[in-house]
């Protein structure tokens, strides 16, 4: 029955994504290649005793960073050199492939990168066919953001290592909020924020914000920010608990009460209707997380030098002033034969100082270790630090202690957010048909039915 169920709300749900022009998943690791797996890449070290490790990713940017972390490590570890293959899959195929491989004891591979969202198919049932990874992480627990390290997280064990934090922060158009004389650090509270966008509106004519109606990232964090999330740990559905009702609530009568929101073009703020319409400056302020940088380094280049980013309003005074949203982590299989050089190499790649700042220097990413926000290597200036400025780092010192556990790893999880996006927000949002509270509770009964 639970199957039955699960099948006929995913269809229930891509019917409405037709229907409404809804988007796909838009996380940077959803983000992927939809080819089927190109020829393997190999990083051959030159050694006759080198170990063979293979990684698999649906992320040519994660491929990249591995093969870097690869040639750096046979340079400085010429006495336990690796050769890595990296095989690059569409998202859906290497998640499948994965699953097949576990299931059957054969064909997994040393490393696999594993999308937050798909992590709980993979810690169902009592055998986790992943490895914990707790040996690599212990000495280096005060200065990572563990909340990033317990989404991929069972029973005490530890078995994925993310690229980023995905700290959320609200990034602000200088030029608009100058003009409409507001002064950007006055802003603390959401309250704070509400009478800034009524002074924007009024003074220049431009909206304070943009609300999604087709996905999640403008109401996920803000409700992980107060204290809610979809789920409980033991199984109980949030959905529509009174917080996520306030939170969307709230999201709903910036659009039609204050009228200082506008609805975002496309529909996400992923579309390329909305990147323009942003680039052209008609919206004073959005919150994402800080993998969202490079949308503005990629797709808004008119805004360079007029954007600068800042910890979220708090709710209330002392409360976090941040989410850790997205992600990606990167697991070691039960069925390497070297196990130990592939948690050492994880480690290395990830976890370590200087692997930790090259997720920021080549992928753009918050780093995990929370103390590498002041290493000057992280002050180097790149495309991010000329855009934004240099306080970026900053932001991700006063944010991280706000980075707590999201509950992906409920196997209902996708359908959760699937129909928060596709369903609830489209309705409340799009159509104003229904009230945040009815939609909620429509969402979080067809959930509960599934169980």
């Amino acid at each position: 029955m639970k199957k039955v169920l699960a099948l006929v709300l995913m269809m229930t749900m891509l019917l409405s994504l037709a229907a409404c022009g809804g988007s796909s998943p838009t996380t940077p690791e959803a983000e992927a290649t939809t080819a089927g797996a190109a020829t393997p890449t190999t990083v051959d070290s030159g050694s006759a005793d080198a170990v063979t490790l293979n990684f698999w990713t649906f992320q040519e940017l994660h491929n990249q960073f591995m093969i870097d972390a690869v040639k750096n490590w046979n340079e400085q570890n010429p006495d336990r050199p690796i050769n890595l293959t990296v095989d690059v899959y569409s998202y859906d195929e290497l998640h499948s492939k994965l699953q097949i491989a576990l299931q059957s004891g054969t064909g997994a591979p040393d490393l696999v990168d594993i999308e937050i969202s798909k992590y709980a198919n993979f810690l169902m049932g009592d055998t986790v066919p992943l490895l914990p990874l707790n040996s690599i992480l212990e000495k280096d627990k005060d200065n990572l953001i563990m909340g990033r390290f317990d989404n991929y997280a069972k029973d005490g064990n530890y078995y994925g290592i993310d690229y980023h934090v995905g700290a959320s922060a609200t990034y602000y158009n200088t030029e608009i909020m100058q003009a409409a004389g507001v002064d950007i650090d006055s802003i603390k509270t959401w309250d704070d924020y509400i009478a800034a966008g009524k002074q924007v509106k009024e003074k220049t004519g431009k909206y304070m914000m943009a609300v999604e109606t087709t996905d999640h990232w403008s109401y996920y964090p803000m409700l992980v920010q107060k204290g809610s999330d979809y789920f409980k740990d033991n199984g109980d559905v949030l959905l529509d608990n009174p917080i996520n009702v306030e939170v969307l609530q709230w999201l709903h009568d910036r659009v039609y009460t204050d009228e200082i929101a506008v609805k975002a073009p496309g529909g996400f703020f992923h579309a390329e209707e909305f990147y323009a319409y942003f680039n052209k400056g008609e919206v004073a302020s959005i919150t994402m997380p800080l993998w969202y940088l490079g949308r503005f380094t990629d797709y808004m280049p008119d805004l360079a030098g007029k954007m600068t980013v800042r910890p979220m309003p708090v709710w209330e005074e002392g409360g976090a002033n941040s989410a850790g949203m997205g992600g990606t982590g990167t697991s070691v299989t039960i069925q390497s034969k070297n196990p130990e050089l592939a948690k050492d190499f994880l480690y290395y790649a990830k976890v370590s100082k200087d692997g930790a700042i090259k997720t920021w220097s080549i992928l753009g990413f918050d780093p995990i270790r929370k103390d590498l926000y002041n290493d000057p290597k992280m002050r180097e200036p790149n495309k991010y630090t000329e855009y934004f400025g240099d306080n970026l780092f900053d932001v991700m010192l006063a944010t991280a202690d706000s980075i707590t556990k999201v509950v992906v790893t409920d196997d209902r999880y996708p359908n959760a957010a699937s129909s928060i996006q596709k369903n609830v927000m489209f309705r409340v949002i799009e159509e104003n048909s229904q009230t945040a509270e009815a939609a909620l509770k429509e969402a979080a009964e067809e959930i509960r039915a599934m169980n």
